[in-house]
């Protein structure tokens, strides 16, 4: 019987593969995929593959939900071609940067899956290695690691989620602020709280949930309203202190929703195109919300802030942390003003994904 260590482990390992661009196998109760990633992967003298796994998004951006193997929602779908994919058609496909320059690819038939759970599986590692979600599909390919479906349920239990050092951490926004970091054993991304003001788990304080952005927090960029939240965030917490209360600022380490800064970018580049942001991330076969809320609640617990007031104008998130516990007693609006390189991205946040935005 396999001990969550050792199924923590194989998900560790498996990442690691594939963004080394090494073959994974990927097993379930009805048997096994052996998948090699499309866009990492090493291209071996006579490798060719039959069949190529992609994501149900990415299977209707080429227009093949009509075909009953590819209308099941959200899930994968096996497909092959008139030849066998090679490694460059496999990643020419996967990619959607030239979709517009060559409208018709294909045709190509849906097949069924007898490894669901394990196609399932392999689309969610892709994302968490942010990597695009497509495989070349075969036997004989040199394997690096097997994993198994039901090992991602451990690897992203939140309880393996622990307190690892703390410090006092002057800000420019307050001076008196503590910031404390968050890692689990076999995932390397660390989070953090940055606590504001003097801690007083009888005040509920005043939270925000902030997904990495290296583009708006660091670089400043203009096409999201991240930087300017972030410092928005900072600055009402310090103004709280002044009142008798506190602040949370949770630094969580998902950048672009949770698809990795090389996919955002590259949903950028489908932005210029013409795309909105739910349209971008689904062309590129993954989801436009993917974020772990399981993460920041497990965060909220261990520094004891059990009752809050969320900074948030998205009522979802709302939702998703009350489902996980979190007694969200007030939502605070957190809207800045739009400036001319972000307001279709506001838009699509408000009229797609249900942000309450005047």
């Amino acid at each position: 019987m396999t001990t969550p260590a050792a199924a923590t482990r194989r998900v560790a390992r498996a990442l690691d593969a594939l963004r080394h661009g090494w073959a994974i196998r990927v097993t379930d109760a009805a048997g096994a995929l052996d998948l090699l990633p499309a866009e990492t992967g090493f291209a071996q003298p006579g490798l060719y593959a039959a069949q190529m796994l992609i994501s149900a998004a990415r299977a209707a951006t080429l227009k093949l939900a009509n075909q009953r193997h590819a209308a099941v929602p959200h899930a994968p779908v096996l497909i092959h071609a008139a030849e066998p994919f090679t490694l460059a058609k496999a990643r020419d496909l996967a990619d959607p940067a030239h979709d517009l320059a060559s409208p018709l690819r294909g045709p190509f038939r849906a097949s069924p899956i007898a490894s669901l759970a394990g196609a399932e599986a392999a689309m969610e590692l892709a994302r968490l290695a942010g990597i695009l979600p497509a495989f070349l599909v075969g036997s004989g390919i040199d394997v690096a690691e097997t994993v198994a479906a039901a090992d991602l349920a451990q690897f992203k239990d939140p309880l393996n989620l622990t307190i690892q050092a703390r410090a006092r951490l002057p800000v420019d926004a307050c001076e008196e602020a503590e910031i404390i970091a968050f890692r689990a054993r076999d995932d390397l991304r660390e989070h953090v709280a940055l606590i504001v003001g003097q801690q007083d788990n009888a005040v509920p304080p005043l939270v925000r949930l902030h997904s990495e952005c290296l583009t708006g927090d660091i670089l400043g960029s203009l096409k999201c309203d991240c930087g300017p939240q972030l410092q928005a965030a900072l600055a009402r917490m310090a103004a709280e202190t002044t009142q008798g209360g506190w602040g949370v600022l949770l630094y969580l380490r998902q950048e672009g929703r949770g698809i990795g800064l090389i996919n955002k970018l590259r949903a950028y580049q489908l932005q210029d195109q013409g795309f909105d942001t739910v349209d971008a991330n689904e062309r590129l076969g993954l989801p436009s919300e993917a974020r772990d809320f399981p993460v920041a609640a497990r965060m909220l617990d261990l520094i004891g802030a059990r009752q809050i007031r969320l900074m948030t104008n998205n009522p979802a998130k709302v939702a998703a942390l009350e489902a996980l516990g979190v007694t969200v007693l007030e939502r605070v609006a957190h809207q800045l003003p739009a400036n001319p390189h972000n307001a279709r991205y506001l838009e699509t946040k408000r009229d797609r994904t249900g942000h309450l935005l005047k």
